[in-house]
């Protein structure tokens, strides 16, 4: 029996016993288009505020659907958000990146509970690719700039994870599933409320040898949410995430190293106040911070085993009051403290810290019943590299009763400075302390047509963002540095729709046509779609049996050759998937599916080639 295979029984062994213990004491289909109902977002405008009234483009995907229909992984899970291009090396598990409206992977901001858990120094692609989002979790989906509201990375937009308050009696789901490639995954959910506390949780362990050699990842996830009500709208409560990976590093298929291995450990944990009552304020405070540490062992005949080690700690104290006394208006302001420290023994030797004083201010402005208006200002002060201030205008006009959305925004936002940008050393590279973040300027329009007697709804936006004082290499000098050099520019169509097509037959699709260019060396932006397409059907042959067919692809975009380093073109990627569940009377449910239905061979990235056909069976208890 090989370690692998030791690591997994006890990885098996280990959730089923914490599972047993618990209880004794969706596909993954966003809804792509907004439908109006009576959610309140919170992403958009910091404040509760219903999707009617958003002038932003939104997105807020149920983890509870996706989790039943099979999508487990946080990437996974994204990857079926309208116009968001999903890049992973290969295999699942592996790490993935987003490239928002064309903006960069560094240029998303990511959420997590409210606190920003990316910046420069700090990478996501490991959390997005292992994280198993719970089934009380809350995936939102803002684009455009946000840097008004959210400080720095926000330049393509935010994508959101946040947890749910626990409500009505105990209730929980156990899921467990297996697959080729010896994949398996097991999660349990539970959630209820009990006088003034209400508590909500989830654990899940996944784990797959992948097609390749040394390509087996094992991700244990989990989060847990208290809440006591203070009573009115005010409470009291606390979260806290984790992420731990471990897996093989192959590299390309050219290199297909025996060897190398990679693991992670992320932790990030939120205390929170809530102030609400009958009169016209609100508030809210959050004490949080972020634990991460990444490790990559490289090992080479001949030659010493050696271990790269990134740390990173943020400590964070995030407040804000909103007052609605005026008439008509909704005035929010608040200020975000932060400090962070990375500690990284790779290329640049960093050890360095960071301080954060940053400041807003929104005012949303309702004109009658059917047009919204929203405008802010941020200014964000570091101790590294000085001060950078942001703004954004929204607006949202409803027509025809209401059925049809017209909205329009213009924000601006910008991208820090790593550390290893300002201070790295090594003997080829020296930082550059002088550098300026990174700014963008972007302006969309579009609609949301909600069909009447409830058959669907449509949304169409367009977009362009506009980015100068890139951060590139200067290789004319020796040691080699960084300045502000690059311009970019992103623009494109995004189209969604969600049809009822009769009885139980729906079609959800999505298009987005994308151009990316680098204006200062007049190229293509790299890994940027051109075409980005996705559609599925669903029929349930009755109330408790549902079918799917669903492809997702996408093509015209540039590559760098694994082997080469030269620009090519990028493969076509299309595959298909297929899935069969049935929910028994008895509160069970049992779920088929088939990915990459035609084992076609694709490459999202260039030498790191997609699994095959694979076939999985799972097993769901709700009670």
């Amino acid at each position: 029996m090989n370690l692998v295979t030791v690591q997994k029984l006890r990885g098996a062994a280990r959730l089923s016993l914490l599972l047993l213990l618990a209880l004794q004491g969706g596909r993954s289909f966003g809804q792509s288009v907004p439908l109006y109902l009576p959610e309140v977002r919170v992403v958009a405008t910091r404040t509760a505020a219903e999707a009617e009234a958003l002038g932003t483009s939104y997105e807020r995907v149920s983890v509870a659907d996706a989790r039943r229909f099979g999508r487990i992984a946080f990437g996974q899970l994204l990857g079926s958000a309208t116009g968001l291009p999903v890049v992973t090396s290969g295999a699942p598990g592996s790490a993935t990146s987003l490239f928002l409206r064309g903006a960069n992977s560094n240029q998303t901001l990511f959420l997590i509970d409210g606190l920003r858990a990316n910046d420069p120094n700090t990478d996501y692609a490991v959390f997005l690719g292992g994280y198993s989002p719970g089934g009380g979790d809350v995936v939102e989906i803002a684009r455009g700039p946000q840097g008004a509201l959210h400080g720095g990375e926000a330049v393509g937009g935010i994508v959101s994870l946040s947890s749910t308050r626990g409500s009505g009696p105990f209730s929980g789901r156990l899921a467990v599933e297996g697959g080729s490639f010896g994949t398996y995954s097991a999660s349990l959910d539970l959630q209820g409320e009990r006088d003034a506390w209400a508590y909500a949780g989830s654990l899940g362990e996944a784990s797959t040898d992948n097609e390749r050699s040394n390509n087996d990842i094992t991700a244990s996830s989990g989060n847990i949410r208290i809440d006591r009500s203070l009573g009115g709208r005010s409470g009291i409560g606390g979260t806290l995430r984790f992420l731990s990976t471990r897996g093989g590093d192959p590299g390309d298929r050219w290199t297909a190293d025996p060897d190398d291995r990679r693991r992670e450990r992320n932790r990030v944990g939120t205390l929170f106040l809530d102030l609400g009552g009958e009169g016209d304020w609100d508030g809210r405070a959050v004490a949080g911070f972020q634990d991460r540490r990444f490790e990559a062992t490289v090992v080479t005949p001949g030659f010493p085993t050696t271990t790269t080690e990134v740390r990173n700690r943020r400590f964070v104290l995030d407040a804000q009051a909103s007052y609605s006394g005026v008439d008509r208006h909704r005035v929010t302001g608040g200020f975000t403290l932060e400090a962070a420290r990375t500690r990284s023994s790779g290329f640049g030797s960093i050890d360095s810290r960071q301080e954060l004083a940053a400041f807003f201010i929104q005012d949303e402005l309702a004109l009658g019943e059917s047009v919204f208006l929203s405008a802010g200002l941020r200014s964000d002060d570091f101790d590294t590299f000085g001060r950078s201030t942001t703004g954004r205008m929204t607006a949202a006009w409803l027509v025809a009763d209401g059925y049809l959305k017209l909205r329009g925004s213009f924000g601006t936002a910008f991208r820090s400075p790593s550390f290893l940008d300002l201070y790295g050393t090594s003997s080829f590279y020296v930082g550059n302390p002088g550098l300026r973040p990174e700014r963008a300027r972007a302006a969309d329009i579009g609609l949301d047509w909600q069909l009447p007697n409830s058959l669907g709804a449509v949304s169409a936006s367009a977009f362009r963002i506009d980015t100068r004082d890139l951060i590139v290499g200067d290789f004319s000098v020796f040691p080699s540095t960084v300045l502000n050099a690059g311009r970019a520019r992103t623009s494109g169509v995004e189209l969604g729709a969600r049809l009822v097509l009769g009885g139980r037959l729906t079609w959800h699709g999505s298009y987005t046509y994308l151009e990316a260019r680098n204006l200062t060396g007049g190229v293509r932006l790299l890994r940027r779609p051109r075409h980005l397409y996705g559609s599925e059907l669903t029929l349930g042959f009755t109330e408790s049996v549902t079918a799917a067919l669903g492809v997702s692809g996408y093509a015209g975009h540039e590559d760098i050759d694994a082997r080469t380093f030269a620009t090519v073109d990028g493969s076509k990627v299309l595959t298909y998937r297929a899935s069969l569940s049935w929910v028994t009377a008895t509160g069970a449910d049992l779920l088929l599916r088939v990915e990459n239905l035609f084992d076609a061979e694709v490459e999202p990235v260039n030498g790191y080639p997609a699994l095959g056909r694979s076939v999985h069976a799972g097993l769901g208890w709700n009670w």
